[in-house]
């Protein structure tokens, strides 16, 4: 059973308004997306260079993942979140200066600071939304929550493009933008602060042993590490989140590299997040009612790597649509790796969900690996279409490692 500290609050309220958090999260990232062309147009990068935008943010996940623990433990999942926002308003607000400076590195900066704001909102908005119902219904919220979070992936790039111009990017023209964000991200802390948002906690989190009485697997364990499951979850979910970030920051350009510079280049995004939608549509209908989360699991990452080789060799003009794919074959593995991995860890469970919050840097690395990729194949000053295709390569033993974690990896505790 979980426990609440108001049973006066149905939860519809803490519902919607958990919604919109986690629009805000897809919000973020949808602005990384869209910033990685526009910032190398703007600075002249390469293109592994210009996937350092995306790894600014989620490099703070490694570093500041296990210390979000101790602040959620200390102050709450409310308060956290509000401080969450705050921080995260501070990092657009340092677009300002990066601006007028007209500086990179500063840039990184800011991306950085919001991705501090990030983790933490990651931290406590995905526990808070599995314990603020029961059990068994954790998975449909899980994928509700997951449509808000990418529809905003569509919608950040388009509100950037209103101030921006794709084909010459000044930039100038992202201070307005971003005073938006920031003034948005603001009141959003005050609101969470004010919000009927009940304070929970997961059976057993008051219990200095946590869960360890349900959990004879735990037992003798003296450390987090001694959890091989939880090990190969924490490298399938950091594998995961980088396939999943990748489509989403390599969209734009993989579309002016098939259909050249045309107008309205950011309404491709949307690709991307039909598919995740998608996906989060059938996981709300199928799950558990048709099929289970494991088998889910196994079928979406034989699909991710069918959709994969169709990126690679399909014509380029048939081989983008194949993104859409892909993004939904990405989409029911975060709720569907996260409680495989977390399963049976007793008294260590907070240790592994922070280590498992510390795993999103994988939407950093895989990306920026994908860019510098596809620098080191091209043979031209610009990249084509065909140094992209070789670079999508990185995602099929990416999916090849979480087909094995759904089949045998999550069993090992199991094995004698």
């Amino acid at each position: 059973m979980n426990k609440t500290a108001s049973k006066k609050i149905g939860p519809a309220i803490p519902l919607m308004i958990v919604g919109v958090i986690f629009f805000m999260i897809g919000f973020g990232v949808g602005i990384s997306g869209f910033l990685t062309p526009a910032l190398r147009s703007a600075f002249n990068l390469t293109t592994g260079q210009s996937y350092l935008v995306t790894a600014a943010i989620f490099s703070a996940f490694v570093i500041f993942g296990r210390p979000t623990g101790w602040v959620i433990k200390k102050i709450g999942y409310r308060r956290s979140m509000m401080i969450a926002f705050f921080v995260m308003a501070l990092g657009m607000l340092l677009f300002v200066p990066s601006s007028n400076a007209v500086s990179f590195p500063l840039f990184l900066v800011a991306l950085f600071v919001g991705g501090i704001g990030n983790t933490l909102l990651q931290g406590s908005v995905n526990p808070y939304i599995t314990i603020i119902g029961p059990e068994e219904t954790a998975a449909v919220r899980m994928s509700l929550m997951g449509i808000m979070n990418k529809l905003a992936w569509w919608i950040a790039p388009v509100f950037l493009g209103i101030f921006i111009d794709l084909q010459e990017v000044k930039v100038d023209d992202i201070i307005l933008p971003f005073y938006i964000v920031t003034a948005i991200l603001v009141v959003l802390g005050i609101f969470v602060y004010f919000a009927p948002l009940p304070e929970v906690k997961a059976a057993g989190e008051d219990d200095e042993e946590g869960v360890t009485a349900e959990s004879s697997y735990a037992a003798g364990k003296t450390s987090v590490l001694q959890f091989p499951h939880l090990l190969l979850g924490v490298l399938a979910l950091f594998l995961y989140v980088g396939i999943e970030t990748l489509p989403m920051a390599s969209i734009i350009d993989f579309a002016r590299a098939t259909f050249g510079d045309v107008d309205n280049l950011e309404s491709y995004a949307k690709f991307v997040t039909l598919g995740l939608v998608a996906g989060y549509l059938f996981g709300v209908i199928a799950i558990p009612r048709f099929v289970s989360q494991t088998r889910a699991l196994i079928t979406f990452a034989v699909l991710g790597v069918l959709s994969t080789l169709l990126l690679i060799y399909l014509p380029p003009r048939y081989a983008f649509f194949a993104l859409l794919l892909a993004s939904f074959s990405n989409s029911l593995m975060w709720p569907a790796i996260w409680p495989l991995a977390i399963k049976d860890l007793g008294k260590f469970t907070k240790a592994g969900a922070s280590m498992l919050v510390m795993a999103i840097v994988g939407g950093a690395v895989i990306p920026l690996i994908f860019g510098f990729i596809v620098d080191a194949v091209k043979t031209t000053e610009q990249a084509v279409v065909g140094n992209y295709q070789a670079a999508y390569w990185i995602m099929v033993p990416c999916y090849v490692f979480i087909l094995y974690f759904a089949i045998s990896g999550h069993k090992v505790r199991t094995k004698k």
